[in-house]
């Protein structure tokens, strides 16, 4: 597969995500600060759950281009055999006759995406799945409790 490729679906994604969070934080914004969503009594809080939202989209929307920054920088390189998993991997993974694939990104874990008709999940390191890929190598288990569990190519 085309890392290469793969970083740039990635980065689709994110500038949609972006793009996304950053409409819905200034309309959340322009909403608190509307004159119609001033406080009628005590207990009427539109304009500030409007604020707190506005606030909260606002702090993912610069998550997300952190993350776009990340992947704009991420120097891809191909694996030589033998040579431990590390950020910017390609790994296989081998669970009771079925394999799965992922790509060891810098953040932004979660996203799923369908590269050439092959379905890939972004794990980070900061993930449990991460954390257990980090260091191991082709044709290692994943865990010496989970034998089941297997890395069958690190690209």
């Amino acid at each position: 597969m085309d890392k290469s490729a793969l970083v740039q679906a990635i980065l689709d994604r994110l500038e949609a995500e972006l793009a996304t969070q950053t409409a819905a934080a200034e309309s959340s914004r322009a909403e608190a600060t509307d004159p119609d969503s001033r406080a009628e009594g005590k207990f009427d809080m539109r304009g500030q759950s409007a604020g707190y939202l506005a606030a909260g989209q606002g702090k993912l929307a610069a998550e997300i281009a952190d993350a776009r920054a990340a992947y704009r920088s991420l120097v891809l390189r191909a694996f030589a055999p033998g040579e431990a998993i590390a950020i910017g991997a390609l790994v296989t993974l081998e669970a009771r006759g079925r394999q799965e694939v992922y790509f060891l990104g810098p953040s932004r874990g979660g996203l799923e995406l369908n590269i050439a008709g092959l379905a890939v999940t972004v794990i980070t390191a900061a993930s449990t799945l991460g954390k257990n890929l980090l260091g191991r190598t082709a044709g290692q288990s994943l865990a010496p409790g989970l034998p089941h569990l297997r890395v069958m190519a690190v690209a």
